[in-house]
């Protein structure tokens, strides 16, 4: 008896994959075989220097991760127990952690439905004495409404911070995302649009605040201390390494290619997909969207079906993302039943694959997919 042959399965399509050339490998070799000694500093520097200037700002700190950093940027700022911090019932945990390592209580406020992004008609609403903050998450690269937060930020004088994790390339009204708040962090994980394998970034214009964050992240020891190894507070060690920042140099000279990149790739989706009953991340009039990771959310007319989506892409080698959760269903944190766009909208949305070396026709594929699932459910 014959066994039935086996057909081999398609190649992996992956939803996200850094772009590493020689540039990097060229950087990093370097960083291990000489940044040592008087050089451990120097592509750090290069690094925040590159940063820096791609986004239009004063100053910049590499960090181990964009979760460190945001939690510096809280404690500078004097989050402590007791206070509250507005931010978005639709993130991933590591924009609403750091709160909670101050002791502080995140207020999850629900989302508006265009953009996915907070809603500041809900931030002013739930705004108290208690209000030390207001975490503004560009999600998937979409941005959230910084002229209504700003406006808000002043009138109660509440300092609006962006976590602009996944929104590297976007760009608000010719402002860079993450420029325009009290202070803005950033996240070079491997499935960001830039990455240095873990890492993140700091960035502020504000010189009493950089010099705070400068101080916590290297165990409360102040700049320019002639007393060795004396602390003058209870800092941190978020620090970023030299072999990283060596990527991370590599990664921001192609920066504007890597950027490029991306939006390509979601044109090529939104021009498959342009004739159901989806809708893409959008990019408002004077606005520029990174396109971090193209999300498809259906129209409120139709359901989506994303488990059976999902399975279909696993079926086929395809990576796909559920949509973030709504923060206050994990248990963590209060329920928020009035939440009615974060609790409605997540089931129905999926990342798709957007790797840098995904081809057109691995687009294609997946877009039929999508097409087929289309067909099936209605």
């Amino acid at each position: 008896m014959h066994c039935r042959e086996r057909h081999p399965l398609k190649p992996r399509i992956h939803y996200s994959k850094a772009s590493i050339t020689d540039l990097e490998i060229q950087y990093a070799t370097d960083a291990a075989a000489n940044g040592w000694g008087n050089r451990c500093y120097e592509y750090i520097e290069r690094f925040e220097s590159y940063f820096k200037s791609h986004l239009g700002v004063t100053y910049a700190i590499a960090t181990s991760s964009c979760t460190g950093a945001l939690h510096m940027g809280l404690a500078a700022l004097g989050v402590s127990r007791g206070d509250e911090v507005i931010l978005a019932d639709i993130n991933w945990i590591a924009s609403a952690a750091p709160i909670t390592y101050l002791g502080a209580t995140p207020i999850l406020v629900d989302i508006l439905p265009d953009t996915w992004c907070i809603d500041p008609a809900k931030v002013e609403e739930a705004i108290t004495p208690k209000t030390k903050a207001i975490i503004a998450v560009h999600l998937y690269g979409n941005l959230c409404d910084m002229d209504a937060l700003l406006a808000i930020g002043r009138k109660y004088n509440i300092p609006i911070i962006e976590d602009a994790a996944e929104a590297i390339g976007s760009i608000w009204h010719g402002k860079r995302a993450g420029s325009l708040g009290t202070f803005g962090t950033f996240s070079f994980h491997g499935t960001k649009t830039i990455t240095t394998g873990e890492g993140g970034m700091f960035v502020t214009n504000d010189a009493s605040l950089f010099e705070k964050v400068l101080t916590l992240s290297n165990h409360g020891r102040q700049r320019g201390q002639t007393k060795q190894f004396w602390p003058e507070m209870i800092g941190f060690k978020y620090k970023m390494s030299n072999l990283q920042a060596a990527v991370g140099c590599g990664q921001m000279e192609r920066i504007s290619a890597l950027i490029e990149k991306k939006r390509e790739i979601f044109q090529l989706y939104q021009q498959q997909l342009s004739d159901l009953p989806i809708k893409m991340n959008p990019e408002p009039k004077g606005t520029q969207n990174g396109y971090w990771m193209p999300t498809l959310m259906t129209l409120p007319s139709h359901r989506l079906d994303r488990v059976n989506l999902l399975n279909k892409f696993k079926s086929q080698n395809v990576d796909g993302r559920v949509f973030f959760w709504p923060l206050s269903t994990t248990g963590f944190f209060e329920l928020r039943h009035d939440n009615n766009q974060a609790n409605s909208i997540h089931e129905n949305a999926v990342n798709l694959p957007s790797y840098y070396e995904i081809g057109a026709t691995d687009i294609t594929s997946v877009c039929s997919i999508i097409r087929e699932h289309f067909r099936m459910i209605t």
